[in-house]
Order: structure tokens, then C-alpha cells, then sequence
């Protein structure tokens, strides 16, 4: 009967040196990002905007500025909403421990590290790493800074409707029901009875009666589902040309759109004439109109004579969809009349009709890219300075990812999944093409058997081989 041999245990050794350590070879997304930023000294930039707020030695070693905003980034790659997810995914991933330069005997930052930097570093100096951002796609041909369009979507806040209180007398909801049914002569009011008596009530939801307090800035409002919620409000200024977004604005839940275009529409244009100022020149010509937008585009919720009469004052040309309002009346509004009715005729246009195509494609891009697969359609910080913070960093990854997508067809590292997979097939096919040509007046291939066809659905360009990794085409 064979027996097993017996196997001899060996000894591991005690000490090993860091260089025989297994390494495994960076992600080359986030290998070829770190070049990018690296080319144009992204370090050397955020550490002389963040120097006032670092001491030379005191406690314990902080989070540099270079790897703080690398980690917001990450949140936008990986799709990650809060700050604790970002810590968890860089402890977990050597390519990301390469991306944030981090030694192997190294620790990454903790969750409360990340959002105490957050809080020390200003709202400015995010605001000026969006701008750094800018300039770099200016650089690299993807802004022009003519055609801007407009529109906003709400981010449901970390706040509860059910610890909303009133402002005058701090009362939560259900003890100010309970006090308007005793006042009704209710005694003892049951569930029941609160409910019906709620329904009954006008405006049972207003801002100027209830606040949450533990995030008094977020606002109740309805979001794209139907729920009504506490909420913030991100709009973007996105050029139409490229599909960069060259600007961004958060503010209550609650703001109208004819309040807040005319926050974000000059934010727009002072951002692009600092780009233009810093990267036109003699040598490469007038990359980025200096001037600013001249042509805004926006959905029928911007609609409103302040709005357009603002817009025409300004000499921005406006394209902006006429709701259905009936016959109008324009006695003593001469200026109004002449900006709804030329506004009217520019969007009944060829040219007009386009520009609306373009916002639809473009805007609702940005907002599936930014808060769809880049997960921050839900936020996890309160105060609109923290949520605004982390939004345009968020939004700085969304235009880095323009610039990766121009160099490899993939913006975000899920892009990468099926790549090698798609460089294969296509090399496969070039190679079938270059068979047929070879031998025109060959019935047969000599690659191809009797019962064999070269015209394989695998390799002549089905269906599958045009499939996405990712909902929105990354």
C-alpha cells in the first residue's frame, strides 16, 4: 500500500527585508493620473495654498495637501460617498497606497484625519484647486469657455424630517401637532387624529417655520424621486463645447433656479477669464475665450423676465425654453418684452434647437457621472461649506477624467475592466482585415476550414463587443 511522504515544514524566516516584500504592479489609471497631475506640479501648487494652515511642528504628523486631495478623488473614481468609505478603500488597495505615495509600513489616514483637514483647510483653497483643474484642460485643448450651459440637481442631506423643529418655539413635530390638537379640544389625541389633522393643515413643510438642528442650512424640498426631504441644491455651469464643468454652486435645497443662475453664471465667467488670463497666449493663440460665456443655455425652470432682462443687461445671449404661460402682457415692461421675445425667436432656431440638445446630453452627464456612479447623490457631511467643499473637488475628478479620457478612451478605472478584453478584439479584427485584403480573389481564407467561417460573431463587431463596463460609458 503507497503511503503519503512525509512533507518537511520549513522555518520562515524572522526578519525580511523591505525590498523582497511581493509589489504588485500600479493600477494604470491611477499610475498615468499621478503623471498628469506630477507634470504640472499639482503638489508643488496645493502645498504653497495650504501653507498657512500647517504649523511647523506641532502634534502629531498631519495629512499633506497632495495625498488630502488625492483622497477626495479617489471618492469620485471609486464611487465612494463618505469620507470612512475612503479610508477603508485605501488601507485595502496597494495600487491606491502607490496613487497616495504611501510605504508599505506606512499606515493610511483615518476618516477622522481626512475630515479634520477638510475643516481646516478654506472653502478658497478647494475653489482654487477646481481652478488649477481648469487650467490644466485649457492646456490640454478641452476648454473654450463660450457656451455655457445651466442646470441643478438636489443631494439629499444627512438630516432626518423627523428631527425637524420650529423656529419660534423649538418644538419637534409631533409635540406641535399634539398642542394644535388640544387647542382643537382633542384631549388625548390618538395617531389617527394627528394624521388627519395633519393633512388638513396649508404649508405644513415651510422653511420659515422648521429647521433641522443639527444641519440648520439644508432645506426641505422635493427631490427627483418624489420624496420630500432635507436637501442641497449643486448647479453646474457646463461648457457645451468640451463637457468640462467650469463651475459649480451649492446652496439650500430650496432656492429657485431664477435666484441661483445669477450666483453661478458670473462664478462661470470670472473662472474662465483667469484661465484665459493664465493659459492664452502668443505662442498657442486664444485657447479659452477671454471674455467669458456669451451664450447660456438653460431649461424652462431659469424662465423669468428678471432672469432674461439680467442676462441681456450682462450681453450674454440666452437660449432658454419657454414654459406655456398663455397670452402675455407687457404694458410698462418694455425691456422684459424685448428679452422674452428675442429669446423666444434664438430657441426656435437651428442653431437654437442644437444648443438645447447639447445641454440635455451634456448637463445630465455631469450630474449621472458626478452623484449617480461617483456616489454622491446622498452626502454624508453637514454645513453647505463642508458638502461644497467636497463637491468641487468632486467635480475637479470629473474634469480630470476628461483629460484621461482623451488619452485612453476611459475616464474612471472601472473603464479598465473590459480593456484589455477590447484591445484584443480589435486587434483580432484589424488582423482578419489584413487577411482579406492580402487575397482578394481568394474564395477561401487559408486560415479558414471547410466548415470554419472567418465571419465569427465574436470577431466582426457584434453587439458585445460595443457593451459599456459602466451605465454611463466610462
Amino acid at each position: 500500500m503507497g503511503r503519503r511522504r512525509k512533507q518537511r515544514q520549513q522555518q520562515e524566516e524572522f526578519w525580511v527585508a523591505h525590498s523582497e516584500l511581493p509589489r504588485t504592479v500600479a493600477h494604470p489609471f491611477y499610475q498615468r493620473l499621478n503623471q498628469v497631475l506630477e507634470a504640472r506640479g499639482f503638489d508643488a501648487f496645493v502645498e504653497g495654498q495650504c501653507e498657512r494652515f500647517y504649523a511647523e511642528a506641532m502634534g502629531r504628523p498631519s495629512l499633506t495637501p497632495g495625498r488630502y486631495f488625492r483622497l477626495l478623488l479617489i471618492g469620485y473614481f471609486e464611487g465612494i460617498e463618505g469620507e470612512r468609505g475612503i479610508a477603508w478603500r485605501a488601507a485595502d488597495s496597494l495600487a491606491l497606497r502607490h496613487f497616495l505615495d504611501l510605504r508599505l509600513s506606512e499606515a493610511p489616514p483615518d476618516h477622522s484625519t481626512i475630515s479634520r483637514t477638510r475643516r481646516l483647510i478654506d472653502l478658497e483653497t478647494h475653489q482654487a484647486v477646481f481652478r488649477w483643474v481648469l487650467e490644466l484642460l485649457a492646456e490640454k485643448g478641452l476648454l473654450q469657455g463660450k457656451t455655457v450651459g445651466i442646470d441643478a440637481t438636489t443631494l439629499e442631506a444627512n438630516a432626518a424630517m423627523r428631527s425637524i423643529v420650529r423656529r419660534d418655539t423649538g418644538e419637534g413635530y409631533e409635540e406641535f401637532l399634539r398642542r394644535l390638537a388640544e387647542e382643537s379640544g382633542i384631549a388625548t389625541p390618538t395617531r389617527e387624529q394627528l394624521a388627519k389633522l395633519d393633512r388638513k393643515r396649508a404649508k405644513k413643510g415651510s422653511n420659515d417655520d422648521w429647521v433641522n438642528p443639527h444641519d440648520p442650512e439644508a432645506e426641505i424640498t422635493q427631490l427627483k424621486d418624489g420624496r420630500t426631504h432635507l436637501a442641497y441644491k449643486a448647479e453646474h455651469a457646463v461648457d457645451l463645447e468640451t463637457g468640462a464643468v467650469v463651475a459649480v454652486t451649492v446652496t439650500g435645497g430650496a432656492a429657485g433656479d431664477t435666484e441661483t443662475i445669477l450666483e453661478t453664471l458670473p462664478q462661470a465667467g470670472e473662472h474662465i477669464a483667469e484661465v484665459a488670463c493664465t493659459t492664452n497666449n502668443e505662442e498657442v493663440g486664444e485657447r479659452v475665450h477671454p471674455e467669458g460665456p456669451v451664450e447660456a443655455v438653460t431649461d424652462k425652470g431659469y424662465h423669468s423676465n428678471d432672469t432674461l432682462t439680467a442676462l441681456a443687461e450682462a450681453e450674454v445671449r440666452t437660449y432658454v425654453s419657454e414654459p406655456d404661460r398663455g397670452r402675455r402682457r407687457w404694458q410698462n415692461k418694455p425691456e422684459a418684452q424685448q428679452a422674452v421675445y428675442s429669446n423666444r425667436r434664438r430657441i426656435h432656431g437651428e442653431h437654437g434647437k442644437q444648443l438645447l440638445r447639447r445641454r440635455g446630453e451634456f448637463l445630465e452627464r455631469s450630474f449621472a457621472h458626478a452623484y449617480e456612479t461617483g456616489g454622491m447623490r446622498r452626502v454624508y457631511l453637514r454645513g453647505r461649506q463642508n458638502v461644497y467643499k467636497r463637491v468641487l473637488i468632486h467635480m475637479g475628478g470629473f474634469n480630470l477624467s476628461l483629460v484621461m479620457r482623451q488619452w485612453s478612451g476611459k475616464g474612471t478605472p472601472r473603464g479598465w475592466q473590459g480593456y484589455s478584453a477590447e484591445a484584443l478584439l480589435m486587434g483580432l479584427q484589424l488582423w482578419i482585415a489584413t487577411l482579406e485584403r492580402a487575397e482578394p480573389e481568394s474564395p477561401q481564407s487559408p486560415m479558414c476550414g471547410p466548415h470554419l467561417s472567418c465571419a465569427s460573431p465574436l470577431l466582426s463587431g457584434s453587439r458585445h463587443a460595443d457593451k459599456t463596463t459602466s451605465a454611463t460609458g466610462c
